[in-house]
């Protein structure tokens, strides 16, 4: 018969310690008996008293300056015994796992944070979120912290976006790779889920008052606010959307800058809501002048007509202020073969046209020059 080993409590004792002794680089738990400017010691039991030195002081987690007398911490182990005899160790090392575990949960569940913007360039925003850095594209940005430029100037935008450093912003974390150490956030997506509230108060087809927020080439932001929440009080968050450039008259429009500027207080008819996206029309609000096209013009007229704008495809021409038609290259060409047609129009000047054919539900209308139309010098 085979007698089992049995330890002697010593004996088990030493195995017991042997199997915990950690390894470099192991995170251990401790509770710091000391704190300093510049260092803390840490009770870690059997093992003996840790030092953290410096920087390794750091916990992305917001540890940092907060060290206590009697706090539980988590240490990794960065050398058995140093100079002064003290098992060396590192608050920051143990807190990079911890914060990225904590940032990736958040970017699972969605999770709005809140985090310090520490500098920025031409692309965006560089904030921190435990300790890890990270990156908040232009793009996603809210609309009170985009920067509109009218005329696009990337020096310009850097000088806005640095004016932002230092300032909180609330963010949501839609990129997060520990192994490359990308993290990209946006301060647009945080804002979603209460845009969506108030988003759920408006449907197409409303009309709503606000004041022009930013001129962009491709149109105007305008910004507004629902006279009452879904609790029904009076709400003062407030929602932005956007008139695209053909919407904000029935005029062909270059430039926005010339009927519209930053400040101005507008009225606008909701045509479209996509997700957090509004479309806004200005026009809307205005009668089409085409369905009473008939009955100024007809088909085989002769009129006069001012110039408008020269392309490489034909001459637009304003009939009156909102009845405009095109003489395409191909007809000038019939009545001045093989000449430019800005040999024979200037923009600014109007000439005789003979009316071709009138499309009132596309607002299109086939012009054809007269030979010879006298011009004439249109003064404002």
């Amino acid at each position: 018969m085979t007698t089992p080993d049995i330890l002697s409590p010593m004996g088990a004792l030493l195995e017991k310690h042997l199997l915990e002794i950690p390894e470099i680089g192991d995170v251990v738990p401790g509770t710091v008996i000391h704190v300093a400017s510049s260092f803390a010691l840490i009770d870690l039991g059997g093992l003996g008293t840790g030092i953290v030195l410096g920087k390794e002081m750091r916990d992305g987690l917001g540890m940092e300056g907060k060290l206590k007398v009697g706090s539980q911490v988590s240490a990794t182990l960065m050398n058995f015994e140093n100079e002064d005899g003290y098992i060396e160790l590192s608050i920051r090392e143990a807190s990079y796992e911890k914060s990225w575990e904590d940032i990736e949960n958040k970017l699972t569940s969605r999770e709005s944070v809140t985090t310090k913007i520490t500098d920025a360039n031409k692309g965006g925003l560089m904030v921190e979120i435990n300790g890890i850095a990270g990156f908040l594209p232009v793009s996603q940005l809210a609309s009170e912290h985009y920067p509109r430029v009218e005329d696009g100037d990337k020096n310009k935008i850097l000088d806005l976006l640095k004016k932002l450093t230092g300032q909180e912003v609330v963010v949501r974390i839609l990129d997060a790779d520990r192994e490359s150490e990308k993290l990209i956030v946006s301060e647009k997506a945080a804002q979603s889920e209460k845009e969506r509230e108030l988003i759920n108060l408006f449907q197409i087809g409303d009309i709503v008052e606000g004041e022009v927020s930013g001129v962009v080439d491709f149109g105007a932001f305008v910004k507004f606010a629902p006279k009452t929440d879904a609790q029904g009080k009076t709400s003062h968050e407030k929602l932005e959307g956007l008139v695209h450039i053909s919407e904000l008259a029935w005029q062909l429009i270059d430039d926005p800058r010339e009927m519209i500027k930053t400040g101005d207080t507008v009225q606008a008819k909701i045509i479209g809501i996509e997700e957090t996206r509004i479309s806004l029309s200005m026009k809307a609000l205005k009668e089409d002048p085409w369905t009473t096209v008939d009955q100024k013009y007809k088909t085989g007229d002769i009129v006069e007509g001012k110039v408008d704008k020269i392309n490489h495809f034909g001459a637009f021409v304003y009939l009156d202020e909102d009845i405009h038609g095109l003489a395409h290259v191909s007809e000038f060409q019939e009545v001045y073969p093989g000449r430019k047609i800005e040999e024979v129009f200037q923009e600014g000047q109007s000439y005789s046209w003979k009316i071709l054919s009138i499309e009132a539900k596309t607002h299109r209308m086939g012009l054809l020059p007269v030979k010879d139309g006298a011009a004439k010098e249109i003064t404002a």
